[in-house]
């Protein structure tokens, strides 16, 4: 079992991070390094700062049990609670949203780690159900369609201040919206950002966004180890007309 590490600005090497993992997450960020995922928990939101993870053709499998748990990783005043949660998808509208997705990576022996607590956010139920889960779905079709590797860096935004979550006794903020950063080892590149409010009909290729935009409304440098930054689009081969 990997063990988890904990750093501020260090340079972090992990596969699941193409060009080095995200740098200028906030100091109070623990670095948890798993089999199928890294992420930075943020103690004062209580939520991921980003999320890094690789979907291959076989990682992905069905959609399988949720059975939430606090990150045991984590000091209990780090991290929320599964009864942190309770009431709140009725009375404020949202899910517990995956990051690092489910589906994508239960074809491995470490699938019931997407739904510890560090790795979920209080996510717009019609935004988790929708276009969010359709950008999903799209990231294991590249993989298996292409048979690669495709790696993606997720994340909140706290953009303006949304209800907390009612029953919790931890301070956390809940986001604002969501930024998604999808990208190849051959140098194709796809960003999205999308509000949590948005509509369950509404196309993810609508929210589409500049890698600058990410790295600006983010306040993290997501590929650290890239001298070129010059991509080529990726969203065709994510179902997005050019």
């Amino acid at each position: 079992m990997a063990t988890p590490s904990i750093a501020g600005q260090a340079e972090l090497h992990t596969f699941h991070c193409l060009h080095g993992c995200p740098l200028g997450a906030a100091g109070v960020d623990d670095i948890i390094v798993r089999e199928i995922y890294t992420l930075a928990s943020n103690d004062l939101t209580k939520m991921a700062d980003w999320v890094a993870y690789r979907v291959t053709p076989a990682s992905i499998g069905p959609s399988g049990e949720r059975k939430w748990v606090a990150d045991p990783w984590l000091l209990p005043e780090e991290t929320l609670e599964p009864e942190d949660y309770e009431g709140a998808p009725h009375a404020l509208g949202i899910d517990r949203g995956h990051q690092a997705p489910l589906a994508g990576l239960s074809g491995t022996p470490f699938a019931a780690d997407t739904n510890i607590l560090s790795n979920i956010t209080p996510q717009g139920s019609a935004l988790n159900q929708g276009a969010w889960q359709r950008l999903e779905a799209r990231e294991n079709d590249l993989a298996r369609k292409e048979n690669i590797a495709v790696y993606v860096l997720t994340g909140p935004l706290f953009e303006r201040v949304l209800a907390p979550l009612p029953r919790s006794d931890e301070r956390h903020r809940v986001p604002s919206g969501y930024w998604k950063v999808v990208v190849t080892q051959d140098g194709r590149l796809a960003a999205f950002v999308m509000d949590t409010a948005t509509p369950r009909s509404v196309d993810y290729c609508s929210t589409t966004v500049s890698l600058d935009d990410v790295e600006l409304r983010s306040r993290l440098e997501l590929f650290p180890r890239l001298a070129n930054r010059s991509f080529s689009e990726l969203s065709s081969a994510l179902g997005c007309a050019e």
